[in-house]
């Protein structure tokens, strides 16, 4: 358990034994952690898992140049007495494979949109249907190429121990209208494995 006594001897050492432009860097840093610890310790009411992922895309109008991607994430679950809990997924994922090859539309226009990366913010709702697995869907916007765009993220999630300390989690996400002249969408199956940091 971490006392505000303690915090506070912690953040004086820190604040005295480094240069002004260290602590600024640090002391926020440092201050969150201490916060999110002590928050985790004395209500438990939000569960929060550090994840990576690896995608395999199944359709975009710019198939070869995305096959596959890869990245992190956060998964935030409120917890509360139901089966159902809220839950917050944010991703960050990077598509770097290319198959050189251009892409036309139907009327022989170029296709430029690669998309390199994505961000999505999905906020949603998950059903625990047993203590080790849960099925979630969400829903909220998906950042790439300057564009916001809508998405969906259905996933069925399991839990590796007892106490939940490490998580694997399969999950389809569709993003509409992702490819700009064609209006054509984007789907991939994700595999995500995490762990427990709050």
């Amino acid at each position: 358990m971490v006392h505000a006594r303690d915090a506070t001897f912690l953040f004086k050492q820190l604040s005295a034994s480094k240069p002004l432009h260290m602590r600024k860097c640090l002391i926020p840093i440092f201050l969150f952690f201490i916060s999110a610890k002590v928050v985790a310790q004395s209500q438990k009411k939000i569960t929060t898992y550090f994840l990576v992922q690896y995608n395999k895309t199944i359709y975009d109008e710019t198939l070869g140049n995305n096959p596959w991607g890869a990245g992190l994430g956060l998964q935030a679950f409120f917890n509360n007495k139901t089966k159902f809990r809220p839950t917050i997924d944010v991703t960050v994922d990077g598509y770097l494979e290319d198959d050189k090859l251009m892409h036309l539309t139907e009327d022989n226009i170029p296709i430029h949109d690669d998309l390199g990366s994505v961000v999505n913010i999905f906020l949603g709702s998950s059903y625990q249907l047993t203590r080790g697995t849960y099925l979630s869907f969400s829903t909220g916007p998906s950042f790439s190429n300057g564009r916001t765009l809508p998405g969906i993220k259905p996933a069925f999630g399991f839990y590796f121990l007892n106490k939940q300390r490490m998580t694997g989690k399969f999950s389809f996400t569709h993003i509409f209208n992702r490819e700009e002249l064609t209006k054509a969408d984007f789907g991939t199956l994700n595999l995500s494995l995490g762990i427990k940091i709050f």
